[in-house]
């Protein structure tokens, strides 16, 4: 069975509720449409009509990747997917991006919450339209550019965000997560480019990293100015998913809160297409 038959049935089977799709109606076919599945996994419908038709016969590996999160595969089901489309699956030995099913039902049922999945190398990989109706559409920027250590590192964040925890301490546990996934995952391209590049053009990352600095997660409050709403001050977590490296950020507020009104209007007023 080629991929694109695999990524026909796959669609067939997921629940649009499970994807976080409200569906008002009822439907003819099970399963997500091509537009929808085209729009969880960020790519053009057109692309994914020639995929599941065989016409499209050499996708890359960040194509049948997004895919796989997005149809909620298991591992094995990702691996599998991989090799239909002639390319080798992530090895133990790469960073794995791969959300399970279990988390994507989490992401689905807490749509309405700011909160987005970061890789081991803090690679922003999924988020809610709340998250980007908070602190921005991450489509709006490339890829490598939704790093949160490349953000930390190269952006004057304290302009936006104000955390009522020393800015040294997230930068100290950054850079230790990066060093961690780095003993890790030494073969991987992309944790080592992104270590090759703050090094040789951001100092206080350097110094972080020659004192291999040590820091942890921990609860903090941060003000985010948003420019609809001002300031908001919100409670933030940073919770490790068991079994893997992936981590959840999480943004919330105490109900009847001022700030928690200020987030509900957000989710109304601030529609953003999401990735969750």
């Amino acid at each position: 069975m080629d991929a694109g038959e695999l990524i026909r049935r796959w669609r067939d089977r997921l629940d649009p509720a499970d994807a976080g799709i409200t569906v008002s109606t009822r439907r003819r076919v099970p399963g997500v449409r091509r537009e929808e599945l085209a729009q969880l996994a960020g790519v053009s419908v057109d692309y994914l009509i020639r995929l599941e038709q065989g016409r499209a016969t050499r996708p890359t590996d960040a194509v049948i990747g997004s895919l796989a999160r997005a149809l909620q595969l298991s591992r094995a089901e990702r691996d599998h997917l991989f090799r239909a489309a002639g390319l080798l699956p992530p090895g133990d030995r790469l960073i794995d991006d791969h959300i399970s099913p279990g988390v994507a039902r989490i992401l689905s049922r807490l749509g309405d919450q700011p909160l987005a999945v970061y890789a081991a190398d803090w690679q922003l990989i999924r988020w809610t339209n709340s998250w980007a109706a908070l602190l921005g559409d991450p489509t709006a920027v490339s890829a490598s550019d939704r790093n949160l250590v490349r953000v930390v590192f190269t952006c004057d964040i304290g302009q936006y965000v104000r955390s009522e925890r020393d800015a040294h301490h997230l930068e100290s546990a950054l850079v230790s997560d990066l060093c961690e996934a780095a003993a890790r995952y030494p073969s991987d391209p992309r944790v080592r480019g992104l270590i090759d590049e703050m090094n040789a053009h951001h100092p206080r990352f350097a110094e972080l990293w020659q004192r291999a600095a040590v820091g942890v997660h921990a609860a903090d409050r941060k003000t985010i100015s948003h420019p609809t709403v001002g300031d908001i001050t919100l409670d933030c977590d940073v919770l490790m998913i068991p079994g893997s490296d992936l981590k959840l950020v999480l943004y919330s507020a105490t109900p009847g809160s001022r700030d928690y009104e200020l987030l509900e209007f957000l989710r109304v007023v601030e529609p953003v297409t999401s990735r969750d």
